[in-house]
């Protein structure tokens, strides 16, 4: 699967533009401010219908105008297909509308699509990964899992719905508006879904762990960096996890919601048995996040055989020249990569012709190179 070209039409600061990717590494560059990472956040946009940087779509519709357009044009084996997104509103005030396509015809849901390429994207404001709550790394967890087995993806939605349907009935016995009669019932199906979800995540965790371990190393990573799955029910079988709830009854009368259960759970990224979101650097927590993001790469495609779109903006300026290369020589080993830098110097080899060059100016992209 490779993504031949990107068009935009009134997305953030584009009017209309379009650009090329090349079968390996492509360098996009130019100023600060030019619309490199709005030409990454299109590319993540038009292959999964939704932002990395923005959950009020709103704000990806060039200003003063209604509408914004993605369409991604893609190859795969000898077949050439089309995604695209678009979004806008009614008019004026009016009520958001939203239109994905797939070769055309209207889909639910990117992600549902089997054509679409998998995505991976480092952003300075993705290093909430892993410094940010446990919640942000359980939906980071579930989108891999997801990712490395799309029927899976089940689980998660299935645990959600129970757990919601048990937290409304705990409401409503809480303040006397209903009964416990059906309690019993709500816990077996959490249990049941809760313990698979819990099966799942560990075996995802197991097969990250050491490819994680091992780019971090690479990287520099001061210290051996470790991921730790620690998931708050420790019950091995429906019966203990149907006990441990009951016990833990009376607190969840009192909070009104369920306190136990993998939506607790935690991801931990540790450096030596300490947990980097506290005890690192952010230099430390950013190459974390790069070898995170490797690692999952390396795993999709030992697993799925498809080596993610790798999407990396201002990943460059912190790094050191050492790192810098031993990042390309990571990305140029297989699948395509996009790298957004204000200075080509950064980018070891951005000149070869081995790498595709788009070189950006305010509302324009202009395609310098492009290698097959």
């Amino acid at each position: 699967m490779r993504v031949l070209s990107v068009q935009l039409r009134d997305f953030r600061t584009y009017s209309r533009a379009e650009a090329a990717l090349g079968a390996g590494l492509t360098v996009v560059h130019g100023p600060n401010g030019a619309g490199k990472s709005n030409l990454l956040e299109a590319l993540y946009y038009g292959c999964t219908g939704r932002s990395p940087r923005t959950r009020n779509e709103r704000e990806l519709v060039r200003f003063g105008e209604q509408a914004a357009r993605v369409s991604v044009r893609l190859l795969d084996d000898a077949h050439e297909h089309e995604l695209s997104v678009a979004f806008g509103t009614t008019g004026d005030g009016g009520h958001p509308v939203k239109r994905m396509t797939a070769d055309g015809a209207p889909v639910e849901r990117m992600l549902d699509v089997e054509q679409r390429p998998l995505v991976s994207v480092f952003m300075p404001d993705r290093l909430e990964l892993v410094k940010g709550p446990p919640a942000v790394r359980r939906a980071h967890l579930d989108q891999l899992l997801a990712a490395i087995w799309p029927m899976r993806a089940e689980t998660r939605r299935r645990y959600s719905q129970v757990l919601a349907q048990r937290n409304a009935l705990l409401g409503r016995i809480r303040s006397g508006r209903g009964s416990d009669a059906t309690l019993a019932t709500w816990d077996r199906e959490l249990a049941v879904s809760a313990l698979e979800l819990r099966a799942h995540r560990a075996e995802a965790v197991a097969l990250l762990a050491e490819p994680f371990t091992q780019r971090a190393a690479a990287l520099g990573c001061s210290g051996e960096l470790a991921l730790e799955y620690r998931p708050r029910a420790r019950a091995v079988d429906e019966s203990e996890y149907m006990s441990e709830l009951s016990e833990r009854l009376p607190g969840d009368l009192e909070r009104g919601f369920t306190g136990y259960g993998p939506h607790r759970d935690e991801l931990a990224i540790v450096r030596d048995g300490r947990e980097l979101r506290v005890y690192g650097s952010q230099g430390e927590q950013r190459l974390a996040l790069l070898a995170l993001l490797l690692a999952e790469r390396s795993v999709l495609s030992t697993e799925r055989r498809r080596v993610p779109l790798m999407l990396l903006d201002d990943v460059m300026s912190e790094l050191d020249a050492e790192r810098r290369e031993l990042l390309v020589a990571e990305l140029r080993g297989g699948g395509q990569s996009v790298i957004a830098t204000t200075d080509l110097a950064h980018v070891p080899g951005a000149t070869d012709a081995a790498v595709t060059r788009l070189r950006v100016s305010p509302g324009a992209i202009l395609q310098e190179a492009i290698a097959a």
